[in-house]
């Protein structure tokens, strides 16, 4: 018999019942959690600085800033080139020699040019109602001939209603696929990119 066994013996102690109560809510159970020891140190002081230092800091920056935003204005105005627009140099030179000198007209000229507009305007719009009211007679006549149709007899309307295909004779004849070009080479696919690239 050991020391130990008869230490227990004489401390012998009955086990103890633990009830574990069910919980009726959705919460987490408040137990005690342990958590892992966090050996820090206290902060450090932040170390004094000069204002006139700070000052001269924020001023480089803001010059810096400056500064780039001076350059994107700069490249924002360069426009990338379109050689369609482009004039060629032969026209730039002859420019002189191309422009046309304003040809000054008189009051009385200016005037009679004003009334031959109006003129113009007057009868252009008198030929325009003369039309639509030629139309309106056309088409007035034929709805009253085709009444009249209808009430002598049914199926001669009919027949005149109907589309006639022949009134604008139409008739094409061409080969139904393309014949193939004698000794033409196809493309194997491969070209030569000699798009300019602006950065």
């Amino acid at each position: 018999m050991t020391l130990i066994g008869a230490i227990l013996r004489t401390t012998y102690l009955p086990p103890v019942r633990t009830f574990l109560a069910r919980s009726l809510h959705t919460g987490s159970p408040s137990c005690f959690r342990f958590t892992p020891i966090l050996c820090a140190e206290p902060l450090k002081k932040k170390k004094k600085i000069d204002p006139q230092v700070l000052k001269h800091r924020e001023e480089r920056k803001r010059k810096r800033l400056e500064k780039q935003i001076r350059r994107l204005e700069k490249n924002a105005r360069q426009l990338k080139p379109v050689e369609e627009l482009e004039l060629p140099i032969e026209l730039i030179d002859e420019q002189a020699q191309r422009k046309r000198t304003g040809v000054k007209v008189s009051a009385q000229v200016a005037e009679s040019r004003v009334l031959l507009e109006k003129q113009w305007a007057k009868y252009k719009m008198a030929e325009k109602l003369a039309d639509y009211q030629l139309i309106d007679r056309v088409l007035a006549a034929q709805t009253k001939a085709l009444n009249e149709l209808r009430l002598e007899s049914e199926e001669l309307y009919q027949s005149a209603v109907q589309v006639d295909e022949g009134l604008v004779p139409f008739q094409a004849v061409g080969p139904v696929v393309t014949p193939p070009i004698e000794g033409y080479e196809m493309p194997d696919g491969e070209y030569l990119d000699v798009s300019k690239k602006f950065e």
